[in-house]
């Protein structure tokens, strides 16, 4: 699949305006304890949340995803104010600790998917497989409406970031979820080229309620389960 000019075409004001109020709605999900959730035998998984959001945030994702089945961890380190130098191995230390000598599923949200791929692509051995969520791992880093304000908070340019970012698949079983109705994002640097990932499926809804929709986090985790052996 090539990157259409309508895929990447980058979401105007007004459907920026609904993705922000979508976060602020539903931010009553976002109580209860952050510890592990799920079965105790489960397989393990880890959640790696977006640009400027916390563990908190991906609270009804992990709820969502220790139904399933997973034992589901948070990444453990606050907000996330975007790449610097050392983040791969804190991620790696923080994959270690929940993992328990087994192979993770590693997911992340936006940002966190990003992340999620480069800490597959260095740690294949550890990592089960990667799910990306609405994540713009492919194309051009500008195709979005929130780049300025990233480099403004995390102090590079998104051309230059701290740690090497590769469209290039990760050698571990590889998905990405994509929000078709994305107000931040444009849909093409979700969905990347077909050898960027093992598959895509698309999830209708917006940027934030891809991971705070009960409706819709069901759909993802279905998909993944269907995609991920455990």
């Amino acid at each position: 699949m090539n990157i259409s000019e309508d895929l990447t075409r980058v979401p105007g004001l007004g459907e920026k305006i609904v993705e922000v109020a979508n976060n602020f709605s539903r931010l009553p999900h976002r109580f209860g304890h952050l510890g592990p959730r799920g079965p105790r035998g489960g397989p393990p998984a880890l959640v790696i949340p977006g640009f400027l959001t916390t563990d908190r945030t991906t609270l009804a994702l992990r709820r969502g995803f220790a139904d399933g089945g997973w034992r589901v961890h948070g990444w453990g380190r606050g907000r996330n104010n975007g790449a610097y130098a050392g983040v791969i191995e804190d991620l790696d230390e923080r994959l270690d600790e929940v993992r328990h000598g087994d192979k993770a599923l590693v997911v992340g949200w936006s940002l966190g998917g990003v992340m999620a791929r480069e800490l597959a692509r260095t740690h294949p051995d550890k990592v089960r497989a990667v799910v990306t969520l609405a994540s713009p791992f492919s194309g051009d880093r500008r195709h979005n409406n929130v780049w300025q304000y990233y480099e403004k908070v995390a102090g590079h340019a998104v051309d230059d970031p701290p740690v090497a970012q590769k469209p290039d698949k990760p050698p571990v079983p590889t998905l990405a979820l994509y929000a078709e109705k994305d107000g931040l994002l444009a849909q093409g640097c979700q969905r990347g080229e077909t050898h960027e990932s093992d598959a895509c499926i698309g999830i209708p809804c917006g940027h934030f309620r891809i991971g705070m929709s009960r409706p819709m986090i069901a759909r993802v985790v279905d998909a993944v389960n269907a995609f991920v052996p455990k």
